[in-house]
């Protein structure tokens, strides 16, 4: 069982290929809980979801056998997300916000094998991070992309970097930040020189750190050795979820491969690869599909990055 956990959205996504009529299933823990349950895992997804699309939500979800933990919410949240150009780029706007996930129950994930930390927009507190790990042993994977949003009085997300921050993401196995979100951890450029950022993020106390650059591949980092992984590319349609996708596909073959890195890191970038070549929820994924992309990237052995770092380095 793994269990992800973090409220579910219900988003308006324009990009410069798909413009929908109405609103689609989204959400950080719900779209690793939906590529995780399809790659033939068993999911558990926690989260506040409102009467206004509590019913989909969770005819969705049943239809891939996910277990769910539904929270009351006055509203269930959401966003519009207008993408302006291929790299993921977009403004975020809010539509709703759900109640905080708060108490957390240990019930939720004290037979789990892994606990993913996705939060939307801080519904998952630092001090609830905190009374997971006192009471979990497993694995803790983290998205912190929710734990750096706030929204303004006309409903634009904005980016800070709050207190606490350091000894939270310390708590964790994984910590996966994207480029922005390690940006505003560290103050340091990732298409510059994305290894200072996840050597600092390191330094703070997760086991490994992931840097997802988009469209140029990922960095691991576990201490002693950087695992450079290249994309997999395809013809991008909605890049929204991508990282959600990286970290359920990441966390699938590290359990499944012992904690290999390199193939975790190729799974994940595979697994992402799959769910951007569509638009919403309705991605087709298998396992033995995202293993043929994987072989691809594992033969690419000499892959580096390109960003100014290795560029100096030449």
């Amino acid at each position: 069982m793994i269990t992800t956990i973090g409220n579910p959205v219900f988003d308006y996504i324009e990009t410069k290929k798909v413009k929908p009529e109405g609103r689609v299933m989204s959400g950080c823990s719900t779209n690793a809980a939906l590529a995780l349950a399809k790659l033939g895992a068993d999911v558990r997804l926690v989260g506040a979801v409102g009467n206004d699309f509590r019913a989909d939500f969770d005819r969705q979800l049943a239809a891939l056998n996910i277990e769910r933990v539904l929270l009351d919410s006055e509203e269930t949240g959401g966003f519009s997300l207008i993408y302006y150009d291929d790299y993921g780029n977009r403004t975020l706007d809010l539509l709703g916000r759900a109640t905080d996930i708060a108490p957390v129950d240990p019930k939720w994930y004290n037979d789990a094998e892994a606990v993913l930390i996705g939060p939307i927009l801080g519904e998952v507190s630092l001090e609830a991070i905190a009374d997971i790990r006192r009471d979990f042993s497993g694995l803790m994977f983290c998205d912190p992309q929710g734990l750096l949003r706030g929204a303004d009085d006309k409903g634009r997300i904005y980016h800070e970097r709050v207190d606490g921050i350091e000894p939270a993401l310390g708590l964790f196995d994984i910590v996966k930040p994207n480029e922005l979100e390690a940006q505003i951890l560290t103050g340091i450029d990732c298409r510059k020189d994305p290894f200072a950022a996840a050597e600092m993020i390191k330094s703070w106390g997760p086991k490994v750190v992931v840097v997802t650059l988009a469209e140029l591949g990922s960095l691991i980092f576990d201490g002693s050795e950087f695992i450079q992984v290249p994309p997999y590319h395809i013809d991008l349609v909605d890049a929204t979820g991508a990282g959600d996708t990286y970290m359920a596909g990441f966390t699938f073959e590290y359990l499944k491969s012992g904690g290999d890195l390199r193939r975790s890191g190729c799974f994940a970038s595979c697994t992402s690869s799959v769910m951007i070549e569509f638009s919403g929820p309705d991605f087709s994924m298998t396992e033995s599909a995202v293993r043929e992309r994987q072989e691809t990237l594992l033969a690419m052995e000499a892959f580096q990055l390109e960003v100014e770092a290795n560029q100096q380095k030449r």
